[in-house]
């Protein structure tokens, strides 16, 4: 009994004196630097309804490592001691947020030990879980790649691109009310792209969580896509309109003056 007792505090003792810093090394005031052996492989860190939620949701965090563990901690950016702790026997720890505010919003990590590991031994960090609490997100931009002015036989892509990763993106044409397109996206953009006959016109686009498409995004700014053809071809339609009207004058005219002569040689005293 002793001896366990005798353990115990020598735990706390450590985890008292430990500084584990955002970078995922570890140091005791008493031993100096630990580094996580590559055997201790990083865990898993995922969030439950989704990543991004609107102000007021309960949401977990759950860390789960891939082998057997004792203690989970969990950091948050910006923060050096671990914001929260879980002892557990298995492989996984849940970490619960209530009522979650936009100040809770930010990037976190966890890491995990296991009791047959030294003093002050964790596992490597996971990798960061970006968690943005809002009710709307920010305005994504919109551009044309590799140009708005596309010739009719060409393809012209219109990248939509936001600020998150895994989110789903949607584009509209100005003037028609239904979306154009919908794009589910793993990088924080999406490419729409579009045939250069069909092409020309105004878009937008927004984006939303695949989970949770009622926290939007605004809209993007208008993109004006343009023909390289439909210029000169317009500008030949309106020479050759303006050649006929003058071609219909100079008929006129010459009508005109081949009457007025004919009028002229019949006046008056002629046979």
């Amino acid at each position: 009994m002793a001896l366990v007792l005798i353990f115990q505090l020598l735990t706390f003792w450590t985890l008292c004196h430990t500084n584990i810093t955002p970078t995922g090394s570890l140091r005791t005031q008493a031993t100096g630097l630990f580094s996580p052996p590559a055997s201790y492989p990083k865990p898993w860190l995922g969030a439950q309804p989704a990543a991004v939620v609107t102000p007021g949701v309960n949401v977990t965090l759950t860390c789960r490592a891939p082998q057997p563990a004792w203690r989970f901690a969990l950091f948050k950016s910006g923060e050096i001691a671990p914001m929260l702790y879980r002892d557990v026997s298995v492989e996984l720890a849940e970490f619960f947020l209530e009522k979650v505010t936009p100040a809770q919003g930010g990037s976190y990590r966890c890491c995990y030990r296991n009791l047959s590991w030294a003093p002050g031994v964790w596992s490597h960090h996971s990798d960061a879980l970006e968690l943005l609490v809002t009710d709307e997100m920010p305005r994504p931009s919109l551009v044309a790649l590799p140009g708005p002015v596309v010739a009719p036989g060409d393809i012209v892509c219109l990248r939509c691109a936001g600020r998150m990763w895994n989110m789903s993106f949607v584009l509209y044409r100005v003037g028609e009310a239904a979306p154009l397109q919908y794009r589910d996206s793993t990088q924080p953009w999406a490419d729409f792209p579009l045939p250069g006959a069909h092409a020309p016109g105004t878009y937008s686009c927004y984006y939303h969580t695949v989970t949770a498409p009622y926290v939007l995004s605004q809209r993007s700014e208008p993109l004006v896509i343009s023909s390289n053809g439909s210029d000169s071809s317009d500008y030949t339609l309106g020479n050759l309109i303006r050649l006929g009207l003058a071609g219909l004058i100079l008929v006129s005219l010459a009508t005109l003056v081949v009457l007025h002569g004919r009028t002229y040689s019949r006046g008056p005293g002629s046979a």
